[in-house]
């Protein structure tokens, strides 16, 4: 602040100085405009003068001419007398001539000086008021600038001494707070040093029943920390999710490109540059036909291998490269792929060669032949060099000590330049092939099967590779979050040590998971202990029952079955005895046709006999049934109104019927008692089993409550020990963060004390 006053002084002296010298220049100008003002009013009275001078004059030479007028008109009338006076008016008028020619000479003398005098008079008033404009312009900034700065400079001192007042005021504040923290952190150190006392023999006696009751601490072992869950980050696997879905669209896009590729180019082979419908090709073009045609073998599990992949990760799951296991089945799907590639490209380059050796192959032909030969080796390289780094991301599956995690990212980088690199070739191929099918086109020989087989050829090849390239740019966007996602492990350990540790570090994630869901679902409503067993037993009971009243409704449907069988039997023999007796009937007609009378009665019982007969079955069949057993046997009870013989014979057969009736009734009601019996008897059995089970269970039950208690008192007392360990560690920790801040606070204040002394200074 001092140095600023100082400074500010400093400029206000020079900016008086300059406002002073100005002020002076000011007045000095004004004066000589005052002797320029006085100066141009002479020059004006004396010019008013001389216009006066030259009116007169004006006026006399008009008098004279009048005068001369005159006399010359009285000459004519007068000759002599003008003859006498001529010579004296002659000599007059000669100095009146001169007189009047040194009076215009003398006044136009003065005009020439006036008429200077008048602009150099305008110039200099011009310049003198634009002098003064410029002047009276400087002052008013210079005055402008005078006023803001002594407004500055006193709203700073204001400012200042304001701030110095405050500064003051809190100077002694906080000298009073030094005090006050000095005496607070003397009582601290005391309270910490019997704090420190009374922690040091508790942690003492802690550490003592921790090593002897303590088994063991799993993080500090890398091969027991590798099995404990790692935080579970459901965003990232659900991104992880979503990247390997649109990994595996490009892959199904890339094999349906590779299928239609090798497809087609199996069917170039077979037509150019010998058609195989007219004549044959070479045993190599034959061979390498047969291999292309094994192409959907080595392409498709590619997509499945992705696929496999794809769903082993899930959003439950924890997805790192050593619990992926489906990308080693990946690998060896590219590995076998690879192989097949390897396996065509001698055929394909001789293929090549041979084309170039026919007699249709042109120069130009040759030489896009030759870049085909080069693209289809660079092919080649790039898918091993894919399936090198591939099969490195499926070491921490199957051995962990094949690739460390510092070089995942080395990796992954990798990866992606062998894909842009995959890019590159592809549009090198599509380049050179459509340069190729261009100049077939031009060959004699060329058919339209041929044409639009390299139509298919580059169209696949361009769907390679638009693929290719979204593989890649996908990947080159997602490098970083593959090589960060797939690189974590549990907390504290740095990687998982080998995948047998992951799968069960993943065992036990889907177990805390079901405890966790099994803790969210709502408890349910409690039933009393003896009402659950005497609803257990009615429940058991009535299963029992249940199925033995099934049993027997099964086998009552037996029965039925049975008896409906007898009925449509006896029905049938009812209808076939109908049948004889009208046969009978009509013997007796053509054979007593004499004996009308008895005929007629006979012919009339019979029929009513018949009639009768039809009417009780009828009845039979739609009165309801009088039994009282499971099986419904039927008792029909039917009117006599036949002679004593029939009517005889209809009371046995009621009679019999009754009997039948009863006996059958007796013998449902034993049947059913004995199922009852067995029923209850299975029930019994059942229970008994049930009772020898439960026993079984509460005894082992027993065993592990009593084996719980033991190891909980265990824990119990480690939690307490565990517990006042923490607390007495806490209570240091909040202790030596309060002096911390309370050395903070006090060097601050000084640091304000001190900053303060020099400000007053």
């Amino acid at each position: 602040l001092a140095s600023l006053v100082f400074q500010l002084r400093a400029q206000n002296q020079v900016l008086k100085k300059g406002v002073v010298d100005e002020q002076a220049n000011s007045a000095s100008l004004k004066e000589q405009l005052k002797m320029k003002d006085q100066s141009l009013r002479k020059l004006q009275q004396e010019m008013d003068s001389l216009t006066f001078r030259n009116q007169q004059l004006a006026k006399r030479v008009e008098l004279l001419q009048d005068e001369l007028a005159l006399s010359e008109a009285r000459g004519k009338k007068n000759k002599k007398s003008v003859e006498s006076s001529s010579q004296l008016s002659q000599e007059q008028k000669s100095v009146f001539n001169e007189d009047l020619q040194k009076k215009i000479e003398e006044n136009e003398r003065l005009h020439i000086l006036f008429f200077e005098a008048d602009e150099q008079h305008k110039r200099l008033e011009a310049e003198l008021r634009s002098r003064l404009e410029v002047l009276e312009t400087d002052a008013a900034q210079h005055q402008a600038v005078v006023d803001s700065l002594t407004k500055k400079y006193t709203e700073t001192i204001e400012k200042l001494q304001n701030d110095k007042a405050k500064l003051e005021i809190k100077s002694q504040t906080l000298e009073r707070e030094a005090k006050d923290c000095r005496l607070r952190t003397e009582e601290c150190q005391q309270q910490l040093k019997n704090l420190q006392a009374a922690l040091g023999s508790r942690l003492e006696e802690s550490l003592c029943i921790i090593n002897e009751k303590v088994p063991f601490n799993d993080t500090r072992s890398a091969r027991y920390n590798a099995l404990n869950v790692p935080l579970h980050n459901r965003r990232n696997q659900l991104k992880l999710r979503d990247l390997a879905g649109q990994a595996m669209a490009f892959v199904q896009e890339l094999v349906t490109a590779l299928l239609n590729f090798h497809t087609y180019t199996e069917q170039k082979v077979q037509i150019f540059p010998i058609d195989s419908a007219t004549d044959t090709i070479s045993p190599l073009n034959q061979k390498f036909s047969q291999y292309l045609h094994e192409n959907a073998s080595y392409v498709r599990p590619l997509e499945e291998g992705m696929l496999h992949l794809f769903e082993s990760i899930t959003e439950d799951t924890v997805t790192v490269l050593e619990t992926t296991v489906k990308l080693k089945a990946f690998s060896e799907h590219l590995a076998s792929y690879l192989g097949f590639l390897r396996k065509i490209l001698p055929y394909q380059l001789k293929s090549l060669e041979e084309e170039c050796e026919s007699s249709l192959c042109t120069a130009a032909l040759r030489a896009r032949n030759m870049e085909l030969h080069r693209d289809m080796k660079r092919l080649t390289a790039v898918f091993e060099r894919l399936h090198t780094y591939v099969s490195l991301l499926a070491l921490p599956s199957t051995r962990p000590e094949g690739l460390l995690r510092t070089n995942y990212n080395f990796v992954f980088t990798n990866i992606a330049a062998s894909l842009h690199g995959f890019h590159d070739i592809l549009k090198d191929i599509s380049k050179h092939y459509s340069q190729k099918a261009a100049l077939e086109q031009e060959v004699p020989t060329a058919t339209q099967k041929l044409i639009t087989t390299n139509d298919c050829i580059l169209s696949s090849v361009a769907a390679l590779t638009n693929g290719a390239g979204k593989m890649a740019s996908f990947f080159s966007n997602n490098l970083d979050h593959f090589s960060t996602s797939l690189s974590y492990g549990p907390k504290g350990g740095a990687e998982f040590i080998s995948p047998l540790s992951a799968e069960c570090m993943l065992q036990y994630k889907k177990k805390a998971a079901a405890f966790m869901k099994s803790l969210k679902k709502p408890c349910a409503d409690s039933v009393p202990y003896e009402e659950a067993l005497a609803n257990r037993r009615v429940l058991l009971s009535s299963t029992e029952s249940r199925e033995g009243l099934a049993q027997q409704v099964q086998q009552s449907l037996e029965k039925i079955a049975k008896l409906e069988q007898e009925k449509e039997h006896w029905m049938l023999e009812a209808q076939l005895a109908k049948i004889k007796l009208e046969k009978e009937n009509q013997k007796l007609k053509n054979s007593l046709s004499g004996h009308l009378t008895e005929t007629i009665q006979e012919h009339s019982v019979l029929p009513n006999i018949a009639e009768q007969k039809k009417e009780t079955t009828e009845k039979s069949l739609r009165e309801p049934i009088k039994s009282t057993s499971l099986v419904r046997v039927p008792i029909r009870v039917t009117n006599c109104s036949a002679p004593d013989v029939e009517s005889r014979e209809d009371l046995i057969k009621t009679h019999y019927m009754a009997r039948i009736a009863e006996l059958t009734s007796h013998l449902q009601l034993a049947d059913s008692k004995s199922v009852h019996f067995h029923a209850e008897c299975r029930a019994l059995a059942k229970r008994l089993s049930l009772a020898e089970k439960s026993k079984e269970s509460l005894t082992e039950e027993l065993k592990l409550a009593s084996q719980n208690i033991t190891r909980l008192q265990a824990s119990k007392l480690f939690c307490n020990l565990m517990t006042t360990k923490r607390s007495y560690e806490d209570q240091l920790s909040m202790m030596s963060d309060h002096l911390c801040s309370m050395n903070e606070t006090l060097t601050k204040q000084r640091e304000e004390i001190d900053t303060l002394k020099m400000a007053s200074k």
